[in-house]
């Protein structure tokens, strides 16, 4: 159009100049080589005609991260030759670059309950107009009914995202969030005060080229409402109020300070900042954000709507498997369309093997994957020995014997595969629990499914509280909590969350014994699976703490040891054997206490040194005071800055090279250096 021509005249002027200013006798010298970048979008024309007059002798080589239209694809060989090296996107996504992207197509029906009363409301308001008048009036908004069901329309759509936000795990965990293309700026902005209505009030924000300007509402006032240009100066002098939490005409002018700071929140705070509203910024180039669901309400195609759906497809956290393309104007005709030939629609621009792989049916493959992570877990706890019961499952992902570290060790791959299956299960389930029948599953095959990734959530549970790698459960991904909160509803699951965020060994040393109230009731309904898990904990606990102060807690694994022969020969008194286990944990916990030591011995490098040279006060403190003498920044990672260390010990301990070593170790292991 216009703005080409423009462009191509600036170019060709652009050109006339340089070569102009150039001294006639210019010739580039040396072997020039030209990386292009972008070169779908700048070599097909004037520029390289331009740039190749300036350096007729250089090499050019292209680039593009966007598969290349077809019509435009036998001239970008024609310029640049022939292919070095192409990288599909199936490669990409095998190779674990880019993530799969999953395609739904959601239809909101539009409709009008009467036409008579479209019609008799459209007479009455244009009743002043003459026949042509009427007819323009109706050409430019196409039908009444365009008028009428857009609001309607618009508020069904920001519904259907709404009801995501609550469903699918990575909106409603707040470590993903989407972006939501609409049609105008106008309809934007409708949207956004739809949204601002609801729980997304403050987590969302419109984007887009508008900035409210005075000029622009001149002489919009005409008595019957306010007008679309109205509409969106309001709407966005609004938001921009409730930003910056200031009056709205001196807000009026930081649009540009409101887009940098709405867009750093959305990348690294997507839960506070959830959902994007865009038409054409922020879906190209390479700093446009990343985002877990990409709404499409906008007529697209080609390079933009493939660059569109590319805001998805990056990696972003573990808990992120897909890239989710949900398209309200059915772009890509159908899912079968979509699936069965990628050159049908939206993509017709592109060769069919460029694109191929690029879009894939939702519910198909989500069923796919379901199926999938649940044969992956039965098989993983195929080995455990009949009758299959909670005790045995322990026994082959923990320890057979109890407080046994070396079996704990031993056991942590198959436990480590538990985990991240289960996970994967977790979020399989999640991604489809309230759409199973859509995804083909009867009645009796979803509840059968369900009853499965309750068992092995909570057997997952379970197996981290035993071995004691329940450390930081806050890490759990979070389709856990949305199954838990909407789907599974089970006991152990609900017990589990009482670790949300305390360990087992945290738990003990606050509530003492009314901790295991908390324990899951498939483990807390048996006493010996009680006192294994605590001893597994408390043995964990132990060998981690074991390098800062050797034979204190050396002590600690000794009193273990007794306190398991104990509960072993005598079963019948086992409050007694809790509340020993019960004050063991708490000084574990704890660690060396000021009150058992000599008043000079004052902190916990001072006590573990008393405590591993001898019980010698003198010698603890010289010990002490040449660390904190010769220590430098990171003296740990840097050889010459540990020589220096060590030698002030060994000047202390007058060049005993086995007690040397020994209290280098130590000093090591201490915070405190």
């Amino acid at each position: 159009g216009k703005e080409d021509s423009e462009r191509a005249g600036d170019i060709k002027n652009f050109v006339t100049e340089l070569q102009r200013a150039l001294p006639k006798v210019f010739r580039p010298k040396g072997h020039l080589f030209v990386f292009v970048d972008e070169c779908h979008r700048t070599q097909s024309g004037d520029l390289h005609d331009g740039m190749t007059l300036l350096l007729p002798g250089a090499v050019f080589i292209g680039f593009t991260g966007t598969p290349l239209l077809k019509a435009d694809k036998k001239q970008s060989i024609e310029i640049f030759g022939r292919y070095i090296h192409t990288y599909k996107f199936n490669e990409a996504v095998r190779d674990g670059v880019v993530l799969d992207l999953r395609y739904e197509a959601r239809d909101i029906d539009q409709s009008v309950s009467s036409q008579a009363k479209v019609d008799q409301w459209f007479e009455a308001k244009t009743r002043g107009l003459s026949s042509l008048g009427k007819a323009q009036l109706k050409a430019r908004w196409g039908t009444m009914q365009k008028v009428l069901s857009s609001q309607s329309r618009l508020q069904r759509i920001a519904s259907d995202i709404l009801l995501d936000m609550e469903t699918k795990d990575r909106l409603m965990s707040g470590h993903g969030n989407a972006m939501l293309v609409a049609g105008s700026i106008y309809e934007a902005c409708k949207f956004y005060e739809l949204f601002s209505k609801t729980l997304l009030s403050g987590k969302c924000a419109i984007v887009t080229s508008y900035a409210p300007n005075v000029a622009d509402i001149k002489g919009e006032e005409t008595g019957e409402g306010a007008t679309d240009a109205l509409d969106k100066y309001a709407i966005y002098l609004k938001m921009l109020a409730d930003w910056f939490g200031e009056p709205a005409e001196s807000a009026k002018g930081k649009v540009e300070i409101f887009e940098k700071e709405v867009k750093a929140r959305f990348i690294k705070e997507p839960g506070q900042m959830k959902l994007l509203i865009v038409v054409d910024k922020l879906l190209t180039g390479f700093d446009a954000p990343p985002a877990t669901y990409l709404y499409i309400d906008k007529q697209m195609r080609d390079h933009g709507l493939f660059q569109a759906i590319c805001r998805v497809n990056r990696l972003d956290g573990d808990d992120k498997e897909y890239g989710y393309i949900i398209d309200y104007k059915d772009l890509f005709r159908s899912l079968e369309g979509a699936v069965k030939d990628y050159t049908s629609g939206a993509l017709d621009g592109y060769d069919r093997s460029d694109v191929e792989g690029l879009l894939k049916d939702r519910l198909k493959l989500a069923r796919e994957r379901l199926d999938a992570t649940l044969e992956a877990v039965r098989a993983l706890c195929e080995p455990v020995e009949p009758p299959k019961d909670d005790a045995a499952h322990l026994r082959y992902f923990s320890s057979k014997k109890h407080g046994d570290v070396e079996q704990l060790a031993a056991s942590e791959p198959q436990r480590h595969a538990l985990y991240s299956h289960t996970a994967a299960l977790v979020r399989a389930y999640a991604n489809l629990a309230s759409e199973m029948t859509e995804a083909g599953y009867t009645e009796q095959q979803a509840t059968a499914i369900k009853k499965d990734v309750a068992f092995y959530e909570g057997l997952r549970g379970q197996v981290k509280l035993h071995s004691g790698d329940a450390v930081d459960l806050k890490q759990f991904e979070p389709g856990m909590r949305h199954l838990i909160d909407a789907y599974i509803e089970s006991k152990e699951s609900v017990a589990i969350s009482a670790f949300d965020d305390l360990s087992l060994i945290q738990l003990i040393v606050e509530r003492g014994a009314a901790a295991l109230d908390a324990l899951p009731e498939r483990t807390r309904k048996n006493r010996t699976s009680v006192a294994e898990t605590i001893e597994n904990n408390v043995r964990r606990l132990i060998v981690d703490q074991t390098a800062i102060n050797p034979k204190y807690y050396g002590q600690m694994s000794a009193l273990l040891d007794a306190l398991i022969a104990q509960r072993k020969t005598d079963a019948t008194n086992y409050e007694k054997y809790l509340a020993q286990i019960v004050e063991l944990t708490r000084k574990a916990k704890s660690g060396p206490q000021a009150g058992e030591y000599p008043k000079a011995i004052n902190s916990a490098a001072r006590r573990a040194l008393f405590d591993n040279l001898g019980k010698d006060e003198a010698l603890a403190l010289a010990v002490d005071g040449a660390v904190r003498a010769s220590r430098q920044d990171e003296w740990r990672s840097n050889t010459m800055k540990s020589r220096k260390v060590r030698s002030a010990i060994a000047a202390v301990l007058h060049e005993d090279p086995e007690l040397v070593d020994r209290a280098f170790e130590l000093v090591k292991h201490q915070n405190e250096y």
